[in-house]
């Protein structure tokens, strides 16, 4: 316990004396809020063969189209979630001043509803509150295109052109999101302080993140819990849940800020 609260001590340091602070979120934080981990046992992948996931095979195939929508309309990636600590925590660092970005794994929105402003927020992955058509590249919310499911539609296509759409998050085989994978590795290399949060940094090319701003300069704490690749990296690692320690730390941050009068 104590060489926790002493590890706390120096993350608060760290963000403190940081002025342009990076967050960097995976899997980790957002099945704190009941979200199911893709590859954990019981995750999604355990339920259904991802190679009936791939962009390809979305794209030619209305079959795998009708397996997708039908995987989604039963909630497995789509259901209400809420903000945990950990969101919370992240967007109080926003509040204060102290947060530069968020750059993030997952594709739940969870940062946003927990108020972290849209344009700090680069979704690596996508976002599936959203769909997309890939014909005229119009965005719809996902809760439109599931009442559509509920009616009986078994593969939704595009109201306006019939074309196909997909939710807006990256699939197997498809490309990252290329001008927030350019602005996030931007942010990456700009920090002083990059802080890994719930992520085992092992899908790339979301990983490399943290070694841009090492790279650069910047100063890396890894709050997980479990071990990764860039921990001998690290000025900090922490092991345990995201919401306690970023909870804790947050709540130093404030408490300090607040002393000093910088508020």
């Amino acid at each position: 316990m104590e060489k926790l609260n002493h590890s706390i001590d120096v993350f608060s340091d760290l963000i403190i004396a940081a002025k342009r602070v990076v967050v960097f979120t995976g899997a980790g934080v957002s099945t704190e809020s009941g979200i199911p981990d893709f590859r954990s046992p019981g995750g999604i992948w355990s339920k259904y063969d991802p190679e009936d996931f791939t962009y390809q095979k979305f794209l030619s195939s209305p079959e795998a189209r009708k397996i997708h929508w039908k995987m989604l309309g039963e909630g497995g990636l789509t259901a209400e979630a809420e903000p945990n600590p950990a969101h919370y925590a992240i967007a109080e660092l926003h509040r204060l001043g102290k947060l530069d970005c968020v750059i993030t794994q997952n594709v739940d929105n969870l940062h946003q509803k927990a108020g972290v402003p849209e344009d700090k927020v680069f979704e690596l992955h996508g976002n599936m509150q959203r769909v997309i058509c890939l014909s005229c590249q119009r965005h719809f919310p996902m809760k439109e295109i599931l009442q559509r499911i509920e009616e009986g539609t078994e593969v939704p296509d595009c109201p306006y052109c019939h074309g196909i759409v997909k939710p807006d998050a990256v699939f197997f085989g498809e490309a990252l999101p290329q001008e927030t994978l350019m602005e996030a590795s931007r942010h990456s290399r700009d920090c002083d302080l990059f802080i890994v949060i719930g992520s085992t940094l092992v899908v790339y090319p979301a990983a490399y993140m943290p070694t841009y701003a090492r790279e650069a300069g910047a100063k890396l704490v890894i709050a997980n819990l479990t071990s990764t690749p860039l921990d001998h990296y690290a000025t900090l690692v922490i092991h345990g849940k995201a919401g306690e320690i970023m909870s804790e730390v947050t709540e130093k941050v404030r408490s300090r800020i607040s002393s000093s009068g910088k508020m």
